[in-house]
Formats: C-alpha cells, structure tokens, sequence
C-alpha cells in the first residue's frame, strides 16, 4: 500500500465509503487526499453519503460540504466522475441514468483499463444476504457499528495525548472475529464470481470496508477500503496498474518518518 504522494495524476481513482454525514467520516484527511490527487476519471463507488444516518439525525459540518464541492470541481475541471450508489445511498437509485452536475449516476460501469482488461465496478452490497434478506438486521448492526466508531473517536484522542498514532477499533475486530473474517471471504469470492458470470477480467468494488488487491482464482479482485476506518482509495496508473493507497497526514508521515530514522540511528 503506498504512502501519500504530492501532486499524483492517475489514470482512474476509485474512492467508496466515505459515509459523508456521519461522525466517523474522515472527511479533513480525504479533503487533503483530492488536493494531492487527481484523475481522468474518478468512480465513487457507493456509501459516499450515509442517507441512514442522515433520517435519523443531521450531521452536515462545513468539511463534509467540501468533499462535495471538491468532486464536484474535479468534474468541472475535466475529469468524468461516475456515482455508482451503495445500501447507504440507495435513494440514488431512483436517479440511475441521469447526469447532476457533471456526475454520472450508474447501478454499476465496467471499465476497462489501460490494458484493455475489463473491470466489473459496483459498491457490491447487492451481493450481501444480510442486506437482501434482513434489513432489520443490518440496521442493527449499523447501530453497532457506530457505536464502536464513537469508542473508536474517544480512544484514539487519548492516543494522541500519549504521542501515539490512529488506532482503528472496528477495523482489528474485524480481522481477529472469526464470523467477521469469514463474511470478508465469502464477499470476495462472490463477488469474483460475479465477475467471472459477466466475462470481465476484475472486480473493484467497496461496501465492506476492507481494502484488498489479489487473485481470486483468475479473476483481479480489488476493494477500495473507506474512509472511515482505514482512509484508502484504489489508483489506476497510466501503464494499466493498480494501487492501494492508504493515505494519512503529510504530517504525521513526516513524524513517523523521522521517528524510524531516529530507531535506526540509535
């Protein structure tokens, strides 16, 4: 996964996730990822505004206002932009098809890459059984999910006072719960049979909030992450490769930086 980069031009970005209208959306630390980085074509694949959230209770600072406008400016400035909706921003379904503001809303896009190897690009919660078949229980565990997120804020503001870097709580339970781990595989392979079913070489898709970029028995399965938890996006280079960026302050990247030049010189 690389580390931020001044200035980078990519071929294609793929952001999901950003959850725009709730607490825990990183929305400072994406502002300065779309200053440093721009593309000929930006997908923002699902979740990018949490419409569960936002019933329940508005949550709008002037930040999550810029992301919005920051996008938007991408598509001004000449880049094409594709809004492929998620479970969270599912009212943008009833608009599929349509253009706002220079952005294109798609139910999913395949895109090819610089290779000429196709991509299936879809938020991916339509393969979810969870939130096919029980919504209740997805908005449940939604509830939880935030819940850990709030544990999440006050613990890691404790950490900077000790000197000590972000530390996401869901994001390690994820990985040490065995369901958990095994609901992430599941996903991953249906969604490279999916892929597989329509012919195409990969698949990019977000929804669960687990950044990968592997080999699902033939087929290049790619997840963009979020950016509530771990601040990732997925960056096409212009050669047809593919990157996952995990993206953290230039300062502190800088402190950590020096910190190992230090360890190495004692």
């Amino acid at each position: 996964m690389g580390e931020p980069s001044v200035s980078r031009h990519y071929r294609a970005l793929f952001i999901s996730d950003i959850h725009l209208g709730t607490r825990g959306c990183q929305a400072d630390l994406l502002l300065d990822f779309l200053k440093q980085n721009d593309a000929e074509t930006v997908y923002l694949v699902g979740d990018i505004v949490d419409g569960w959230r936002l019933r329940k209770a508005w949550y709008w600072p002037q930040a999550h206002n810029d992301v919005v406008q920051k996008i938007l400016r991408k598509g001004r400035k000449g880049a094409r932009v594709v809004y492929i909706p998620g479970n969270h921003d599912e009212f943008l379904r009833d608009f599929l098809g349509t253009h706002f503001g220079g952005v294109e809303v798609a139910d999913s896009i395949v895109h090819e890459s610089a290779t000429g190897k196709k991509y299936l690009v879809i938020h991916g919660d339509q393969f979810d059984v969870v939130i096919r078949h029980a919504k209740w229980l997805a908005f449940l565990g939604d509830k939880a999910y935030g819940t850990a997120l709030s544990l999440n804020t006050w613990m890691n503001v404790v950490r900077r006072r000790l000197g000590l870097t972000y530390w996401s709580l869901s994001a390690w339970a994820k990985l040490k719960v065995k369901n958990a781990v095994s609901f992430i595989g599941r996903f991953e392979e249906t969604l490279s049979d999916e892929a597989r079913r329509q012919g195409v070489d990969g698949v990019i898709c977000g929804h669960i909030h687990h950044a990968a970029d592997q080999d699902m028995n033939g087929i290049h399965y790619i997840n963009t992450g979020d950016w509530v938890e771990s601040c990732t996006a997925v960056a096409e280079h212009h050669d047809g490769t593919f990157e996952v960026i995990t993206w953290i302050k230039p300062s502190l990247a800088e402190e950590l930086s020096s910190t190992k030049e230090q360890s190495v010189a004692a």
